[in-house]
């Protein structure tokens, strides 16, 4: 039986995601996918551009989607992508 969250944050309003800046070293990436298989928000999708290693690297669908999990940069074998925390605007 799964478990159910009854109660919710007290400061549910005022707590906002982080939001991330996600980089991709298009020349380094293999075009594996996983960066796009895994990503739980789906941000990233394949682009239409070659790199030169003559595959599709992954780019950036919806960027405000993005939560810093790191999923990205963690299934990437070939260290080809990172995500940055952007700093909280306006009063956090």
């Amino acid at each position: 039986m799964p478990v159910r969250i009854w109660r919710k944050p007290l400061d549910l309003e005022k707590a906002k995601p982080p939001r991330g800046e996600i980089h991709i070293i298009k020349d380094r990436c293999k075009g594996c996918g996983y960066c796009i298989e895994y990503c739980p928000r789906r941000v990233l999708e394949e682009s239409d551009e070659i790199n030169k290693r003559g595959v599709h690297p992954p780019k950036v669908e919806e960027e405000s989607k993005c939560v810093v999990c790191s999923f990205c940069t963690a299934v990437c074998p070939d260290f080809a992508i990172f995500v940055v925390e952007k700093p909280c605007e306006g009063g956090c």
